[in-house]
């Protein structure tokens, strides 16, 4: 580090995204992208034309994207804002909505940002444990003395909490801002976008990275009262007005409007799954519930690392984390189905060779 930067950052972790590979021939099935490409209708959105637009400013209140996000969630136009990618309005919700204590309370094992975003925004963390089973245990958000953020589903374990348990928590909670960080919710859960009538201390951040096929253009969206996205947009235009560029405002909204698209896509990473998690056990290994587009699995033959590294050595890239309680978890996207028969093939030849 050099000798300028602020002393209180010099112990900062950083997040660490999973490998992007700069070699051929990998399957990629670490960092939970859709292995089906965008909406044919982004790909008409984006065409000459609109490529030679790109000496121009974006339009700062990305007004079209704005319209289809509330046009398709029934909701009115001032209660959604967009950033560049759920990454940046995470970062704005731990920026503006620390109470007077600074307390955030969120799970532990979660998404790595938040950890990151609470040092660099010097929030008071509060990690909340899993339970034995690795769940988010709803009992312990209760009557909390801070902004609470929960991944519905969680993530690495891909487990779910329900809609009954995610309002007991608003309920207790009537003081404090509950985020619920919605980033795998088409692949199985229940989204709590409904409860944003009846809760103003909700705000839900979604991303089109996953379930619409966009984690190269980043984009990302919040819902919530109209005096919340107001706060996140004051943030935003004291930030980056900018934030998100030409192309990525029309892909998201194109996508957006592709409901058949959308359905037929996640019912396809939905059913192989669910076809791959079954096959997972059959051959002895633990796999967690998944309502996600992974699946957070584990074998009593194979360590988290010695799997991940028998699939590396195969040129299969999962995820592993090395800290306790998962380090003997590895988690796997779901790809297209001849993606996950040649990953179980690798498995099976790991396994024989643990047995010789």
């Amino acid at each position: 580090m050099s000798r300028f930067l602020s002393s209180e950052f010099k112990g900062l972790e950083p997040y660490v995204p999973g490998e992007q590979p700069k070699t051929s021939g990998l399957i990629k099935l670490n960092t939970n992208e859709n292995p089906y490409g965008p909406s044919p209708k982004v790909l008409e959105a984006i065409h000459q034309e609109q490529v030679s637009k790109l000496m121009l400013y974006p339009d700062p209140e990305c007004g079209e994207l704005i319209e289809a996000i509330s046009e398709y969630y029934g909701i009115e136009r001032d209660q959604v804002m967009v950033g560049n990618g759920s990454d940046e309005i995470l970062a704005f919700c731990f920026m503006a909505f620390q109470n007077e204590k600074r307390k955030i309370w969120f799970p532990e094992p979660s998404y790595g940002f938040y950890k990151v975003y609470g040092d660099v925004f010097h929030a008071e963390r509060n990690l909340v444990p899993l339970t034995e089973d690795l769940r988010v245990d709803p009992k312990k958000y209760k009557n909390l003395d801070g902004t609470i953020i929960i991944a519905n589903p969680n993530a690495p374990t891909g487990i779910a909490l329900n809609l009954q348990e995610i309002e007991d928590i608003l309920k207790s909670n009537e003081s404090n801002l509950v985020i619920i960080d919605e980033a795998y919710i088409d692949f199985g859960a229940k989204s709590c976008v409904p409860f944003l009538q009846k809760y103003d201390n909700l705000l839900v951040v979604q991303t089109f990275s996953k379930s619409r096929s966009l984690a190269g253009s980043r984009v990302g969206f919040a819902m919530g009262s109209r005096e919340v996205i107001a706060d996140l947009n004051a943030i935003k235009f004291s930030f980056n007005p900018y934030n998100l560029n030409r192309l990525s405002i029309l892909a998201a909204a194109a996508a957006m409007r592709d409901d058949d698209y959308f359905q037929k896509t996640r019912q396809s990473i939905i059913r192989t799954r669910e076809r791959f998690s079954q096959e997972l056990k059959a051959i002895g290994f633990h796999v967690l519930p998944s309502s996600a587009n992974f699946v957070f699995a584990e074998s009593d033959r194979l360590s988290g690392q010695e799997y991940f590294t028998g699939l590396r050595e195969k040129n299969i890239l999962v995820r592993h984390f090395e800290k306790d309680p998962v380090s003997n978890f590895v988690r796997i996207t779901i790809g297209r189905d001849e993606d996950m028969d040649l990953l179980l093939t690798a498995t099976k030849e790991l396994l024989e060779r643990t047995a010789k």
